[in-house]
């Protein structure tokens, strides 16, 4: 797994960038070679942000953690990567080496998690119907803001297809389009 390590706002040593390729070389043996992780590290006052995005072909994992110092933080975000992992284990097992992950699991042993399903099955509890308008992004933004929601499905006017507009953490808005390629 190829590593790369940015700072904002913040020059990271070298003694960090060697802790977090420790960290994360524990995942090698569950993606491939080709697969890229970005570590991130935002420096605001006394708060540290460490966001980890591990991306293969087909597959994206994401966690971001904010404690006042960094190496805990790296800490919450690798423990978050495992979770995430072992909640989709299965899905995880038909993509990659199947070993592989029943020897990963062992070094995250089995938390509580609320909302989890024991048998792996997934329980829809509600279906919602409605119709598609075309729109500018733009529009979409604002229709999702009078609705109060952190999300809002769309047809973009500009290309015909669904997409999603979300609101980030951040305070700013992200746009999901269908892609043609992986990326």
């Amino acid at each position: 797994m190829k590593i790369t390590t940015t700072g904002r706002k913040v020059n990271l040593r070298d003694n960090f960038k060697n802790l977090a390729q420790k960290k994360l070389s524990r995942f090698d043996r569950i993606f491939d070679e080709d697969a890229e992780a970005n570590v991130v590290v935002t420096v605001e006052k006394n708060r540290q942000t460490v966001e980890v995005t591990i991306r293969q072909p087909g597959m994206i994992c994401r966690a971001e953690a904010t404690e006042p110092e960094m190496n805990d933080a790296l800490d919450r975000v690798v423990s978050a990567l495992g979770r995430q992992i072992r909640k989709n284990k299965t899905r995880l097992e038909k993509r990659v080496h199947s070993g592989a992950i029943d020897q990963y699991v062992v070094d995250y042993p089995e938390q509580e998690e609320a909302g989890l399903p024991e048998d792996g099955a997934y329980e829809v509890v509600r279906r919602k119907h409605f119709y598609v308008k075309p729109m500018a992004v733009e529009e979409a933004i604002l229709q999702m803001n009078m609705l109060g929601h952190q999300f809002f499905m769309f047809r973009s006017e500009e290309t015909g297809e669904i997409s999603v507009v979300y609101r980030r953490k951040d305070g700013a808005y992200g746009l999901l389009e269908p892609s043609e390629a992986e990326e």
